[in-house]
């Protein structure tokens, strides 16, 4: 019995672990945040449970802008429901080049990596779900894939157990669009 829970605490565990930024250090284009989010961006994505169903759709238009090592991310989302909702980010680049992030219904700060065109936050988010709130552990993967495009994949858990996913394509609008 002890060899089957210590098992199934090393499984558990193994499925927490992802590996860092650091593998993708020399890719290219290299990420710099307060180049790509700047200005005015545009982003399609989909939530899917952990089954892979898609439940529910969205469109996000996001107004980025930075003074000095602070970046503010408006982000005004429209659901394939109808509803609408926003967040807005507040970002700030640390002195070991890590970042960290606040917004209203992010429970303490986001922490975020960049390496190469790689970027990982890691954050939880107070989540409305059925009238009831629940704090869900974000693990939020950024790719940029050229000037304009930047693809996203969020891993949703709660306790350990993988609720579902995020996937998200950011593309920057061209100045006067």
């Amino acid at each position: 019995m002890k060899k089957t829970i210590a098992m199934l605490a090393c499984l558990c565990l193994g499925a927490c672990a992802s590996p860092g930024v650091e593998p993708y250090r020399s890719e290219q284009p290299a990420l710099e945040l307060p180049r790509y989010f700047n200005g005015t961006l545009d982003g399609w994505g989909m939530f899917q449970d952990r089954s892979g169903v898609v439940k529910k759709r969205f469109h996000v238009v996001i107004e980025a802008r930075w003074q000095g090592e602070v970046g503010t991310l408006d982000e005004h989302f429209r659901w394939s429901d109808g509803s609408t909702s926003r967040r807005v980010w507040t970002l700030s680049r640390q002195p070991d080049g890590s970042w960290r992030g606040r917004a209203d219904d992010v429970v303490g700060e986001a922490l975020g990596e960049v390496a190469g065109n790689a970027l990982r936050w890691r954050y939880v988010l107070a989540l409305p779900v059925d009238g009831r709130v629940w704090e869900v552990d974000f693990d939020d993967w950024m790719f940029l894939i050229d000037e304009r495009t930047l693809l996203n994949r969020s891993f949703m858990s709660k306790w350990g157990f993988r609720l579902g996913e995020v996937s998200l394509s950011f593309t920057r609008r061209e100045a006067g669009q």
